[in-house]
């Protein structure tokens, strides 16, 4: 079974797991692809210590397979208690850091729901789009602005369930090595 993603930027295609044996394998498999640098935008607080040590041991595992850039941005920069200022803030931060050239991926709780095998696909599709490099863009406690949410190329979900920032990018990490 063949899935479409319309994507800002051009169309994502990828087969659905549940047509490879017992879920595994992709299109890719056993062939070179070209591999993207990543950078991964996080907005939030200062990440636990425990955050930091497992996102560097992943980012030292991933180096054979490209660069990963990690950044952070602060939420609420402006300390505002105004929500939607907050976001708007957190927002022109985020899109002020995305090169023209950059692939989005907006990590959203009403993003595509999509399996390993398929996020193996849509970093091998990535790598055919022309683009010089991959962002992943992870949202603050309110959520992503108006503004990623228009210029991302494709917005994805890592679970059903709302997840801080610290742990989203651990199971982000953690699918970007089972790719490699």
């Amino acid at each position: 079974m063949t899935m479409a993603i319309s994507a800002r930027g051009g169309s994502l295609r990828w087969t659905n797991d549940s047509s490879y044996p017992s879920g595994k394998g992709c299109k890719y498999a056993g062939q070179a692809v070209r591999a993207l640098p990543i950078r991964i935008l996080t907005v939030g607080k200062k990440r636990s210590r425990g955050v930091q040590l497992l996102l560097d041991e992943y980012i030292a595992k991933l180096k054979s397979y490209c660069h990963v850039d990690d950044v952070q941005i602060r939420s609420n920069p402006k300390n505002t208690r105004n929500a939607r200022a907050q976001v708007d803030d957190e927002d022109t931060a985020v899109v002020n850091l995305i090169r023209s050239d950059d692939w989005v991926v907006m990590l959203d709780e009403r993003g595509l729901d999509i399996g390993s095998e398929q996020m193996a696909e849509l970093l091998g599709d990535a790598g055919n789009t022309g683009a010089s490099r991959l962002s992943f863009c992870i949202g603050g406690p309110y959520g992503h602005g108006q503004q990623i949410r228009e210029r991302a190329n494709v917005s994805i979900k890592l679970s059903s369930m709302v997840l801080n920032h610290q742990i989203a990018l651990l199971v982000l990490m953690e699918q970007l090595y089972r790719t490699g």
